[in-house]
């Protein structure tokens, strides 16, 4: 099992910047992908960020430019850096660890980022 916990969203203006963070513990030798994925009010949970085991990060194309995935596998966490957000970046941000070995994802409780203009 894998466990992970989200921090750092909050309640920001429009063109201002946040950190996600995102601390696994448990079994994280199963992990492989990471990334955030979120969720705003009426759509579905979309992806919004990856970065694999080796590092090779993939961005939704309406935050790319803006938002940068990084990972310490060091300190077992994962990293969203959001600058100039938008009203549209409104959403709960989830954590996500996936594990090749049995294929399960893993997800955190999500951390809620609110912009407002």
């Amino acid at each position: 099992q894998v466990q992970l916990v989200e921090s750092g969203g909050g309640l920001v203006r429009t063109g201002e910047s946040l950190r996600l963070s995102c601390a696994a513990s448990g079994s994280i030798a199963l992990i492989s992908a990471m990334g955030w994925y979120r969720q705003a009010p009426g759509k579905q949970r979309e992806l919004v960020a990856t970065v694999t085991d080796a590092g090779s990060t993939n961005y939704e194309p309406s935050v790319e430019g803006r938002f940068t995935i990084s990972r310490d596998n060091a300190k077992k966490t994962v990293y969203l850096q959001m600058i100039s957000l938008k009203s549209e970046d409104t959403a709960v941000y989830y954590c996500n660890a996936h594990s090749l070995a049995d294929g399960v994802d893993y997800w955190g409780k999500g951390t809620l980022v609110t912009v407002s203009s």
